[in-house]
């Protein structure tokens, strides 16, 4: 097991915000929405992250993390790898972990509100689906979100306007697939609502007003818990 390494400030430091731990993190797109619903967020990834934008990174491995760490904080969001569950799997040749079971027993075992994130196709107990057009993102980005808590039901609108064609730069007011060598790089970054990733880092990225929405919600349970819920529920585009 590699020994995690840790960038100041420590993640156990006092903080009058609700803590929040992100698993496999990368250079923190789900990160940032988190941050943005008010947590403060410990992202935990086994490559080092010198663009990450949360408030702790621990290098480890993340399940080991959680299985030492996970108790400690109040709710803990995961987004394991999804290349073994997208659609684009079987182009490739190539074997890749499947790890939501096992993510999801820790999680449980862990006792705190927990969300997981991966791609359509990946085996998520009830999730919810969140698109870029409920936010006005520019991208379509579809990824599902298995929460431990209730979450609303939301019909997604469909694209305002065409997408760009796929190895072309987009034009204004295009949808933009924002995937591999995409064209367009800042284009791209201002259709996710992310400014701080290079290529690489945006073709994996999840865009913060996902886990904003999500975060919301978590919040109000962590810091209202008696509240109705039905009462607490926003749309994303109220």
């Amino acid at each position: 097991m590699r020994k995690p390494k840790r960038n100041p400030p420590q993640p156990h430091r006092y903080t009058e915000k609700p803590r929040l731990l992100d698993l496999f993190c990368s250079a923190g797109g789900c990160t940032k929405g988190y941050q943005n619903a008010g947590f403060h967020v410990t992202g935990v990834d086994i490559e080092a992250q010198p663009r990450y934008v949360g408030d702790v990174f621990v290098q480890g491995d993340a399940l080991d993390y959680l299985a030492q760490h996970g108790h400690e904080y109040d709710a803990i969001g995961a987004s394991p790898p999804c290349q073994g569950y997208s659609v684009t799997r079987q182009l490739t040749g190539k074997a890749h972990p499947l790890l939501i079971d096992q993510v999801r027993r820790l999680l449980q075992d862990s006792g705190k509100p927990y969300i997981i994130e991966n791609v359509p196709g990946a085996p998520l107990i009830n999730p919810v689906v969140l698109v870029g057009s409920m936010f006005r993102l520019m991208t379509m980005r579809p990824r599902l979100f298995e929460c431990s808590f209730d979450m609303p039901f939301v019909l997604a609108p469909p694209p305002a306007a065409k997408h760009a064609r796929m190895g072309r730069r987009p034009k204004a007011g295009e949808y933009v697939h924002v995937v591999g060598h995409m064209s367009g790089v800042a284009y791209c970054r201002a259709a996710m609502g992310i400014d701080w990733m290079n290529q690489h880092e945006l073709a994996q990225a999840i865009p913060p007003a996902y886990t904003e929405y999500i975060g919301r919600r978590l919040m109000e349970l962590i810091t209202h818990p008696c509240n109705d819920q039905e009462n607490s529920y926003n749309s994303p585009n109220s």
